[in-house]
């Protein structure tokens, strides 16, 4: 290397200076960094490690990659990412100004400037606060049929209800296994509607009242379902829903506008991801409760993809304006 050299990579290190930071180093957040990198644009990864799916073991449904586990996955895109020169960095952001581009302030690093953001922060899971379940989440205590359905298919099931709308989990879950008891927890029988009972007759659901009391195990593996009154229903997975807590905190300072769902509050978005904010990106399971990995990645994708031509047009439209 010669000296030119030499002190073009000591100035760009020491630039704080980014085209885009992508705030989240989850599936979409890599995804995105690849495109960026890709295009050539100096692209910075702020990510806090913790991912929504790291208690799993496993990820399904992705393909080419059905099976791998999410800690490999994201291995392999921090590798993938480096080729091209984005730069990750483990932290967490803790807040965001404009002044004509971005500042973003970190918990441990210096600020740095972006043209650009990407907000990839995804969401929290509040589990049934019942004992047992959050020890066992990811394992045999499950969420996601189309995650883990094919793996667990005809074993007993359990559903755990959090509301009444824990009944379209209990029917889902049918179709992995005709052995499915749906425990209503503390949702009161007279809260299904008629139509409820009548689907989760057909499905051959069977509906049991009364509140969960805690998670039976043996030898590392659930055995049942107790119920406060000491029954016990031998079951060897049960589904429970989770509370999902978006992590919208940077989009609502920036002012983000966002749309209340039965899951949460979410940025409003259209086809690339584009917040109401201009110049703010938003991706993953920052945008909805049902984003899967690989809808993850492709919205990272879109959103990259949309602020390459975004920023080549600006630079363009200031060069002929000037």
């Amino acid at each position: 290397m010669n000296e030119t050299d030499k002190n073009e990579n000591h100035d760009r290190i020491h630039d704080d200076r980014y085209d885009v930071v992508v705030v989240g180093g989850g599936a979409a957040g890599l995804s995105a960094a690849l495109v960026l990198g890709r295009a050539r644009l100096r692209t910075l990864v702020v990510d806090a490690g913790e991912p929504r799916n790291a208690p799993s073991s496993h990820m399904q449904g992705y393909l080419s990659r059905d099976g791998m586990s999410p800690a490999e996955f994201l291995a392999l895109g921090r590798e993938e990412i480096a080729r091209y020169g984005v730069e990750l960095v483990r932290d967490r952001v803790t807040e965001v100004s404009r002044d004509g581009d971005f500042t973003v302030v970190r918990d441990a690093g210096r600020p740095v400037r972006a043209r650009r953001l990407i907000v990839a922060t995804g969401l929290k899971d509040e589990l049934p606060e019942v004992p047992g379940v959050a020890e066992r989440f990811g394992r045999d205590v499950l969420h996601c049929p189309f995650c883990h359905g094919w793996e667990v298919r005809d074993e007993p099931f359990g559903v755990l209800a959090s509301s009444a709308m824990s009944v379209h989990q209990a029917l889902m879950v049918s179709q992995w296994s005709k052995d499915v008891t749906f425990f209503l927890h503390r949702v009161a029988e007279d809260e299904l509607s008629d139509q409820d009972l009548r689907r989760l007759a057909a499905a051959g659901v069977d509906v049991v009242p009364g509140e969960v009391a805690e998670l039976v195990t043996e030898d590392d593996r659930l055995t049942g379902v107790r119920l406060a009154d000491g029954t016990t229903h031998a079951r060897s997975v049960l589904f429970a829903g989770p509370r999902p807590v978006p992590q919208t905190g940077l989009l609502e300072r920036l002012g983000a506008e966002l749309n209340e769902t039965p899951f949460g509050a979410y940025p409003v978005v259209d086809q690339t991801g584009l917040t109401t904010v201009p110049g703010v990106w938003a991706a993953g399971n920052a945008i909805g409760f049902g984003e899967q990995v690989v809808h993850a990645a492709s919205g990272g994708y879109r959103a990259a993809a949309a602020i390459v031509g975004d920023l080549l047009m600006s630079d363009l439209d200031a060069a002929v304006s000037g």
